[in-house]
């Protein structure tokens, strides 16, 4: 496993001062905000930027910046809850599994080609490596194959037994009003610009 980059190290050779990059790429992280609307605030700070640098650095560094963050992040709750909704990836259609708490915290996030069992398994598998720790309760819509991902995995070992696992749309609508707001920044972004994914029809159509 590599060293982690110190903070001098990791901005070495770039053009601008750190504080610009962090401000650029947190900004649009966390707002609403196109590139092009970063390009324009930034310019009104003296600074000329293209958009395509910022979309650059926001390649580069949001990785290296999500594993410094996470070190301060909360703990997510143990009670998740499970939906996945449709993002297009290149102008084509795939899902985007998530789950968050009860508290609205985000528990992981998946990206697949298809809407099935093996994809919710696989979901439910990088959640769990990641939290280093299984649910207590999963809560999910009615979708059959989703359920039937948390039994499958129950009997291989990989959820605990005793979790519980319940349909609920009501207690459901946290991620789905979660979604939304994905969706939006996704809109404001114009799509996801690349991926592995290959599907080439439309979920909604499915």
């Amino acid at each position: 496993m590599g060293k982690r980059k110190g903070a001098k190290e990791l901005f070495e050779g770039r053009h601008f001062d750190r504080e610009v990059i962090i401000l650029c790429v947190r900004w649009y992280l966390r707002f609403e905000l196109s590139l092009r609307d970063l390009v324009e605030m930034m310019a009104e700070r003296g600074l000329s930027l293209a958009h395509t640098t910022i979309m650059r650095w926001v390649q580069h560094f949001a990785p290296e910046f999500e594993k410094r963050w996470r070190r301060f992040a909360q703990t997510v709750g143990g009670s998740w809850r499970v939906d996945e909704t449709y993002v297009k990836i290149r102008g084509e259609w795939c899902y985007l599994y998530r789950a968050v708490d009860r508290a609205g915290r985000t528990v992981d996030f998946r990206l697949s080609a298809q809407r099935d069992v093996a994809a919710a398994k696989a979901f439910f598998r990088k959640a769990v490596r990641n939290q280093q720790r299984a649910p207590q309760t999963i809560t999910l819509d009615g979708y059959a194959a989703s359920h039937r991902a948390v039994r499958e995995l129950k009997a291989e070992g990989l959820l605990p037994a005793d979790t519980k696992l319940r349909s609920s749309k009501y207690l459901n609508n946290l991620i789905e009003q979660d979604h939304r707001g994905v969706k939006q920044r996704i809109a404001v972004m114009l799509g996801f610009k690349g991926s592995g994914m290959r599907q080439s029809r439309s979920p909604a159509s499915s």
